[in-house]
């Protein structure tokens, strides 16, 4: 058995029998890195010391509970090898956002979602590439070289979780951390192969995230199956009196409905067919569809839903967006956060430091963000974008009194070559244009894999849910996924 491509919930199942070890899943995972990375770039940090001592310990608390000297079950991650995308906080391991600004920060706290899976015994294998704070759409603006998609070395892997998602889809891991701002858990996950889960705003705590949109940002999970999406979730979610932003009531048991059936009776799908039918890729265009005739195959009614206001959507987004970076991002100026590139005077320090610190497109977002919120423009650009915003949540609110669950495309196209769009910035934003309508709204969506096109690229395929519907969009993606075996194509890195 290859260890290294199995399932997130098929390693937990071996540990807790004995059928395997913490050490052995742990020593695999790092040979894969150590033979793939060179090529792919996944990892900024490597944790290896950190990552064999949290197995030895891992594979004593599951020995203590097979031979009856504990009582107590150790959790479903204990002992499971997990990345974290270099932008979430991991105490004593350098947390850089893929930036020169803070190449040499070592945070001496977890983030709270670092700290739940430490707590729950899981193997921390070390830190994923990300675009530099989280800003892009291909992983190719990390201050440490672009990550390449295992798929096809010569194409992006999306972003700015490219890090993570190239490193399930390779076998490095069975499972990551990412974070979601506009679609950056979702589209990494789409051109990589593998699932891609943005929970609801607040449902998982920003406390030790490394902030880029506030209001945008969600911490999700990279996987190989939904189960293991449940799984993880399941861990890191909940209210947390760090961040008063999270949802107040405890989650729900995300792997309880999971098995209670295996079809879709009942359920509501909504297609906005302007949307599928717009300018994609033809091969991704009959993915969907394909896609949608299975949901339809398993039992679900398929719906038109009318979605009027995310055609203005990618305006908005960018705006708010951008200003919130800019307000964010004041502080590392090298006196109170980041690199100190020192001047003749202290003007000339915070010049050279934001100007040696930052990449082009930092710079270049901060300033479209601040010009938004310069006085005299607030209001045409900043609130008018707070105005659609609020008009796309109304929506989906109207949309979801009528329907269960919104499928849809997750990018235009699939992945594409490096280098390909970095001089036109735009291009490069309208990658994002299926799934930054889920974030103005702060609801969950989810990217699964539902197909390839002919040059063998990974297509998936977008479930957007209602606030706080994690449950129910779960139940219906694992449904999907069961009928299917398009997660269980792997890139074939080992020959």
């Amino acid at each position: 058995m290859d260890l290294t491509y199995q399932s997130l919930a098929m390693v937990s199942s071996l540990l807790s029998t004995g059928d395997a070890t913490s050490v052995e899943l742990t020593e695999a995972c790092l040979n894969r890195i150590d033979s793939s990375e060179p090529r792919i770039n996944a990892f900024v940090t490597i944790s290896s010391d950190l990552a064999m001592q949290q197995a030895t310990n891992a594979d004593i608390a599951w020995q203590n509970w097979i031979n009856g000297k504990s009582k107590q079950k150790p959790s479903p991650l204990n002992g499971v090898p997990l990345a974290i995308k270099d932008v979430i906080c991991v105490s004593d391991i350098v947390t850089s956002a893929g930036s020169t600004m803070l190449k040499d920060f070592v945070p001496p706290y977890d983030s709270t979602a670092s700290e739940r899976l430490r707590d729950a015994g899981a193997i921390f294998l070390g830190k994923t590439n990300t675009d530099e704070f989280a800003m892009g759409s291909s992983t190719e603006n990390s201050a440490f070289g672009p990550t390449h998609n295992p798929w096809n070395l010569e194409r992006v892997p999306g972003g700015s979780s490219g890090g993570s998602a190239a490193a399930v889809s390779a076998g490095m891991t069975y499972g990551a951390l990412g974070t979601d701002t506009g679609g950056s858990v979702r589209q990494p996950a789409a051109m990589c192969g593998v699932v891609g889960l943005k929970p609801t705003y607040g449902r998982v705590s920003r406390s030790g995230l490394i902030a880029f949109g506030s209001s945008l940002d969600q911490i999700g999970t990279l996987t190989r199956t939904v189960e293991d999406a449940a799984i993880l979730l399941q861990t890191i979610s909940g209210p947390d009196p760090k961040d008063s932003t999270t949802i107040q009531e405890q989650p729900p048991d995300y792997l309880e409905m999971l098995s209670s059936s295996d079809n879709l009776k009942g359920i509501r799908v909504g297609v906005e067919n302007e949307q599928i039918m717009g300018s994609l890729q033809p091969e991704v265009e009959n993915s969907v569809k394909d896609a949608i005739k299975m949901l339809n195959h398993l039992g679900a009614e398929i719906v038109p839903v009318q979605l009027p206001h995310t055609k203005h959507a990618l305006e908005a987004y960018y705006l708010i967006a951008n200003a919130e970076a800019s307000a964010n991002l004041a502080r590392y100026d090298g006196i109170r956060f980041g690199q100190r590139c020192t001047g003749n005077n202290l003007w000339e320090t915070y010049i050279n430091t934001r100007s040696k610190g930052f990449g082009k497109e930092v710079k270049r977002r901060i300033m479209l963000g601040t010009y938004a919120l310069t006085a005299g423009y607030y209001e045409d650009y900043y609130l008018n974008a707070q105005k659609v915003r609020t008009l796309v949540q109304k929506d989906f609110a109207k949309a979801f009194s009528e329907v269960n669950i919104i499928v849809g495309p997750v990018t235009p196209t699939t992945a594409f070559k490096l280098g390909e769009k970095m001089e036109d910035p735009l291009q490069m934003y309208l990658s994002d244009v299926f799934t930054l309508s889920g974030n103005l709204a702060g609801i969950p969506g989810i990217s699964l894999p539902c197909g390839f096109d002919q040059s063998g690229l990974p297509i998936g395929v977008q479930l957007l849910g209602p606030a706080c519907g994690e449950q129910q969009l779960l139940t219906v993606a694992h449904i999907y996924q069961q009928a299917t075996d398009w997660h269980k194509h792997t890139p074939g890195l080992e020959h």
